[in-house]
């Protein structure tokens, strides 16, 4: 994915250019000031978002977080015979896959910009969904293969077993092409983006105004959904 998008290239490129154009000198203490703010606020919270769109992220990236967490301990710690699963991590596991599930669902219908704000249809596939549809898609199978497992229902069991590693495969396997690299870049690019704010850099933009905002009378006509 680094190689094909040149996504870190382009970042440290962008940090040379920004360091030659700063105005100020920012400390190394200031600049770890920076950067936990950014990640408690932009990275833990996503800030930058708001209301629901704000809600069914952190439903989707913490039931993620806890769902693959949680499937790692139990492949590696957990996998043989004579082992036994402590239930907290099953509990986990469930809490996680619905988690995701209830954030990627609630995006995926009604809060996708191209749906929510262009009028697209919600059928509507490109590669940039690869990501979210995968990931959901992974939750929910691993949820029904869990439910059929417990219910002790033969053949079906082993079916959705399969249809689950064949989900990850593609999740995984699709990162060339998907979206699942954000997870990584976003924190970089915002960080990035507040210590260009510190040293006056500003990433090459002229520096805000000192006036009021003005958004026109269409702001009160039409809530703020086209992006």
């Amino acid at each position: 994915d680094m190689i094909h998008k040149k996504n870190v290239k382009y970042f440290f490129e962008n940090a040379k250019k920004a360091k030659k154009q700063a105005t100020k000198t920012v400390n190394a203490g200031k600049k770890t000031s920076i950067v936990i703010k950014t990640i408690a606020s932009d990275v833990l919270t996503t800030s930058e978002l708001g209301g629901k769109r704000r809600l069914a992220h952190l439903l989707g990236m913490y039931g993620t977080i806890i769902f693959w967490v949680t499937s790692v301990i139990m492949i590696f710690c957990y996998s043989t015979k004579e082992s036994v699963t402590p239930s907290i991590l099953t509990l986990l596991w469930h809490l996680g896959a619905i988690m995701t599930c209830l954030g990627g669902y609630w995006f995926w219908f009604f809060l996708r910009v191209d749906v929510s704000a262009e009028g697209n249809p919600w059928y509507r596939i490109i590669k940039a969904d690869l990501f979210v549809l995968s990931l959901v898609v992974t939750a929910t199978i691993g949820l029904i293969w869990s439910y059929l497992q417990t219910a002790d229902v033969s053949g079906w069991d082993t079916l959705f077993l399969v249809l689950f590693m064949i989900s990850n495969l593609v999740l995984f396997g699709g990162v060339y092409w998907s979206k699942f690299a954000h997870m990584f870049y976003k924190p970089g690019a915002a960080i990035q983006k507040h210590l260009a704010e510190a040293d006056g850099s500003n990433e090459n933009l002229p520096e805000p105004s000192d006036k009021p905002k003005q958004f026109g009378l269409g702001i009160k006509r039409e809530a703020p959904r086209h992006y």
